[in-house]
């Protein structure tokens, strides 16, 4: 029995695509259990780059069944769109399966999440106006759609109409916006029922059943630790936990179950939206970084805010998430830069904080305290074995360990799936 959880340990865009890519050929689910289609992974298979935004990284997989867990909220329209366009590519996506529990994005929530935006100004979040804010909040405020309501359509059209009758009050006489027809949105879920119905399963019952008898599943963390809604950078933080605690809760998988908890985090630290980020860089290699890097957002197309490793962050999301292993990617980017700094602490009136300043102010005006390290300017992107690397290369990801509070056991020094140095097998434990 096996349940391995993968985490972003940043701001998201760290690679857990491709870690779950490598990871999920041995396992025998791969479970998404947060989030929706508004964080994507990057994955390179046989020279071949597959963009997933909804799906699980897991699809790709030759051997496990990859499953839209509970804590999952789905667009229906976007779903079908990436199976589509993974079937037209010659990928077989037909072991998906849905949890029914899982919640939907409805096209009134994608309304009222560009409309708020708006609506913000210079107050704005930085969503991705996919909707799915909306759709967690309603959720939580126990009005929303689930998978299952669209195949009982007297259900459907009640909690679609109790949905709207407030929505349509705010929409016109705040927004000055035209009311949506609940007959529509029932009619749009409704054209999707039979092409649905035959994903849809009590995977909470499944994963559970599997790991009572020995099989492996992993679970697929979308976004990351710092946009986690309780231990992010609220207010700039998704509506999920895209924590390790949060996938147990969106998979129907208990805390003990999880054997590996594993953190993937850049070589550099990345963001994508508003929010404070103490080592952004606003120079030559914020560019360098953006550049070299592709740091470009998979499901957006922003560009993301770039700069160096911060060993603080690492060090609070080693602790929030129990991580057992880091998986460390993009390594390869930082050859040739000359000198890498490292953010080790911070600085807020005169005060030195290693760890994680309390409040948000304090975050909000954190300077970086740095220390340098110098680069390697030899190749790495063939590289098998760490003994392999540079020396330089290797001191570097030996102090970002030391640093980080958690072993590196992967390094990945390219985008491709075979372009990974294994220092520790978590799947051999």
């Amino acid at each position: 029995m096996a349940a391995i959880v993968i985490v972003g340990a940043q701001w998201g865009d760290e690679g857990k695509g491709k870690a779950t890519d490598i990871l999920g050929g041995e396992v025998d689910y791969v479970v998404k259990p947060n989030g929706g289609n508004n964080a994507g992974h990057t994955v390179v298979v046989g020279g071949e780059k597959y963009e997933l935004k909804l799906l699980p990284a897991g699809v790709l997989s030759e051997n496990a069944v990859p499953i839209l867990g509970n804590g999952v909220v789905i667009n229906l329209e976007a779903l079908f769109e990436e199976i589509d366009g993974l079937v037209a590519r010659g990928a077989n996506p037909e072991r998906l399966r849905i949890s029914a529990n899982a919640h939907l994005v409805a096209p009134y929530h994608q309304v009222m999440d560009r409309v708020q935006e708006r609506f913000l100004g210079k107050r704005a979040i930085g969503t991705t106006g996919r909707g799915i804010g909306p759709a967690y909040a309603d959720k939580v405020s126990r009005i929303g759609i689930r998978v299952q309501d669209i195949f009982d359509e007297s259900i459907l059209r009640q909690k679609v109409t109790s949905a709207l009758d407030v929505k349509n009050q705010i929409l016109v006489k705040m927004y000055n916006r035209k009311a949506i027809d609940p007959e529509e949105i029932v009619q749009y879920f409704l054209s999707y029922a039979d092409r649905l119905r035959p994903m849809v399963i009590d995977a909470e019952a499944e994963l559970n059943k599997a790991l009572d008898e020995g099989k492996r599943v992993l679970m697929e963390g979308g976004q990351a630790t710092m946009l986690d809604v309780d231990h992010g950078t609220y207010p700039f933080v998704t509506s999920s936990n895209p924590t390790a605690g949060g996938a147990c809760v969106g998979a129907g998988i208990g805390p003990t179950r999880i054997t590996t908890s594993l953190g993937i985090i850049k070589a550099y630290t990345t963001r994508v939206g508003a929010g404070p980020f103490p080592t952004e860089l606003f120079d030559k290699w914020g560019e360098y970084l953006q550049t070299v890097g592709g740091e470009i957002g998979v499901n957006t197309g922003r560009k993301r805010r770039c700069g160096w490793y911060d060993s603080v962050i690492a060090r609070y999301a080693s602790r929030v998430n129990g991580f057992t292993d880091y998986f460390l990617t993009k390594l390869d980017v930082l050859t040739g830069i000359g000198e890498i700094p490292i953010c080790v602490a911070y600085e807020v009136d005169g005060e030195r904080f290693d760890e994680m300043p309390t409040t948000q102010t304090d975050f909000h005006h954190a300077v970086p305290i740095f220390e340098t390290m110098p680069a390697w300017d030899e190749d790495i992107t063939g590289c098998t074995a760490f003994e392999e690397l540079p020396q330089k290369a290797q001191d570097y990801v030996l102090r970002l360990e030391e640093l980080s509070g958690c072993r590196i056991s992967y390094i990945g020094v390219g985008p491709g799936r075979d372009q990974t140095i294994v220092r520790h097998d978590v799947l051999a434990d």
